[in-house]
């Protein structure tokens, strides 16, 4: 009958030194790289810009919708329209063409405004210009006179140009000359003129340039001259 071998626990093999641990499970911790509490912290950042952007576009829409409606009300009340403006003669001086010397232009320039506006009155302010061309040269030149025009009024005004020390070339002095002597010289007015308008008591900023152009025939270059032929546009320029 074979011996029985007791072994003692001392004598028991022991575990392998490099036996892995048995795995642990759960969740993981802001520790352990995954900030949420940043992710949840962008989450709310990203949805308060996008509110604050809808609210800013709202607030937009509505007062461009407020503003149509004011445009369209005062449009609908005092229905604007631009003042008239007509060349009523022009006075030439300094045009002695007998020589190639220089010159020295001026003219008087008459314009008749009329506003026919019953609730809008006229400022036509400060640095205008008025010019007088033959062809590209520019002969002389001036400014509009400053002043107020109430509603329904007619004013005919008269602005004096002058140039000094023109050079013609000389084509177009022959030009001239042979226009003069046909009693049609061709001349080129442009006028520039910012101007604001009062309703009521109320007075705006500027609002623009009011320009008037005319392309016109005068038969001589004398303080004497006629308009033989006229041509005009006017509007206003923002």
């Amino acid at each position: 009958m074979p011996e029985s071998q007791n072994t003692s626990s001392s004598e028991r093999p022991a575990l392998a030194s490099n036996t892995a641990p048995p795995p642990v499970y759960g969740y993981p911790s802001p520790a352990n790289g995954f900030p949420y509490a940043n992710i949840n912290h962008r989450k709310n950042s990203w949805c308060g810009c996008c509110c604050c952007l809808w609210w800013f576009i709202g607030i937009i829409i509505t007062l461009a919708v407020l503003l149509l409606i004011a445009i369209v009300s005062f449009c609908l009340i005092t229905r604007p329209e631009l003042p008239y403006f007509a060349l009523d003669s022009i006075a030439v001086n300094g045009m002695d063409l007998t020589s190639s010397s220089v010159i020295s232009p001026a003219a008087d320039v008459f314009i008749r405004a009329d506003n026919g506006n019953n609730k809008i009155g006229i400022y036509y302010e400060k640095d205008s210009t008025v010019e007088i061309f033959y062809r590209d040269v520019r002969l002389c030149n001036g400014a509009f006179p400053a002043f107020y025009q109430p509603t329904n009024n007619v004013t005919v005004f008269q602005t004096v140009l002058k140039g000094k020390g023109i050079k013609l070339a000389e084509t177009d002095r022959k030009a001239l000359v042979k226009a003069v002597a046909k009693w049609s010289v061709p001349l080129t007015l442009k006028m520039r003129v910012p101007v604001k308008i009062k309703v009521g008591l109320v007075r705006t900023w500027k609002i623009g340039d009011f320009v008037f152009d005319c392309d016109v025939t005068v038969d001589q270059l004398t303080a004497e001259a006629k308009i033989v032929d006229s041509d005009c546009s006017y509007g206003l320029h923002h």
